[in-house]
């Protein structure tokens, strides 16, 4: 669907050149030049991506036509729309005022901040899970489903950002291009690094935390500095990147307290990792650039303009992210089409929904025919494994018995 709908309009609304809100041609991408093509396919993946970090925040409870819905408007829509004020020459921030224009790299605010956004609407109009919060709104905790599935999941998200980052410089064979994509590479993944570390370090000496080395932390302490490297990760030191990073992953803590505190249910932590990290990615870019950050250039006055200037661009991204996605949720909200039945979300969705089991019990069970693999209790499976001199029925017949 995302790709569909950006390729229909999404693309024209982006950079299809128009005026400083919108853009107004290359719909169906009619009369794009031939050298554009690349450039639609890497843009559609940052309009998909803003859309996917919704999912995070609404799992376990969303109608299926729902996620559809928001996905839709958001890659062709409310991102496209942003993507033209800040990315397109003729939008508006890029435009900016004398000495001034935008600068968001590789989407801090454009991608991580607008899906964060966009999460934060979602999560606050679908209300908490079944069961998070007791009757007092202290919160409960939801187990997910398995840790080292979440840990791949994480380490692909880890690839992915440094493949986002490096892909933002387009081009390397023209000159330094090279070199910068390398520095990028460098970046990105030393603020992931400062991220995941200084996260789980909180996590295991703060007083009133567990005190214990938890995986899921370090992974959206590391998601948080790789989405806040990505508005400077062209224009900074390496050592600023691990700073910006390590920032990130100390604000992930108090954000993801923050968000239960105010009873928003977020499965995931996509608004404390992809809001927080875009948040921050924005102002770090105007402190630490090599150019024109106010941590060379404090007193300069040229300098200050292009962090008010970003501020500016920041805030009126997430406004209109908000407004447009707050709505978009509330009317589905009214119309019912939001949520699921309390029965669904306790039983899930898999079959009512998709007509097909998540777990088939023919592909958990034993394998070897027996009708209930939940009769032979796991000692006992051990010890009457069958050596391979013995007759595999008689066995089954035997411990069934």
């Amino acid at each position: 669907i995302g790709a569909i709908v950006y390729w229909a309009i999404g693309y024209a609304f982006s950079f299809g050149g128009g005026n400083p809100f919108i853009g107004t041609k290359y719909f169906f991408l009619m009369g794009i030049p031939v050298s554009g093509y690349s450039y639609w396919w890497y843009h559609y993946v940052y309009a998909a991506t803003a859309a996917s970090i919704v999912s995070g925040a609404v799992a376990e409870r969303i109608k299926f036509m729902s996620y559809l819905v928001y996905t839709a408007v958001i890659t062709s829509f409310i991102y496209p729309v942003a993507s033209h004020w800040a990315w397109d020459p003729s939008g508006w921030l890029m435009i900016g005022v004398p000495g001034a224009s935008y600068q968001d790299f590789a989407g801090s605010s454009l991608i991580h901040g607008i899906g964060g956004m966009c999460a934060l609407m979602a999560a606050i109009n679908l209300g908490p899970r079944i069961g998070r919060f007791d009757k007092n709104g202290n919160p409960q905790k939801i187990p997910g489903h398995t840790v080292p599935l979440v840990a791949l999941g994480g380490f692909i998200l880890f690839f992915g950002l440094i493949s986002f980052t490096v892909g933002s410089q387009f081009r390397i064979s023209r000159s330094l291009g090279g070199p910068v994509t390398a520095l990028i590479a460098t970046n990105t993944i030393l603020s992931i690094a400062g991220g995941g570390i200084v996260a789980t370090l909180i996590k295991r000496l703060h007083p009133n935390m567990s005190n214990r080395w938890s995986l899921l932390t370090c992974l959206n302490g590391g998601l948080a500095g790789g989405v806040s490297v990505c508005a400077a990760c062209n224009s900074i030191h390496p050592w600023a990147a691990l700073v910006i990073g390590a920032i990130s992953g100390l604000m992930f803590i108090p954000w993801s307290w923050m968000i239960t505190k105010l009873r928003i249910d977020d499965p995931l932590d996509a608004i404390s990792v992809h809001l927080n990290g875009g948040i921050w990615g924005m102002i770090a870019q105007s402190l630490f650039n090599f150019d024109t950050g106010l941590f060379y250039n404090h007193l300069d006055k040229l300098s200050w303009l292009r962090f008010g200037w970003n501020l500016v661009g920041l805030l009126a991204i997430l406004s209109w992210a908000g407004a447009t996605s707050g709505l978009m949720f509330f009317l589905l909200k009214k119309s019912g089409y939001l949520r699921v039945s309390e029965e669904l979300e306790i039983k899930g969705l898999d079959i009512p929904v998709h007509g097909e089991p998540a777990y088939p019990k023919i592909s958990y069970g034993s394998g070897w025919g027996v009708d209930s693999d939940l009769e032979i209790d796991n000692a006992a499976a051990l010890m009457l494994m069958p050596s391979d001199s013995e007759d595999l029925d008689e066995h089954i017949k035997t411990s069934q018995d």
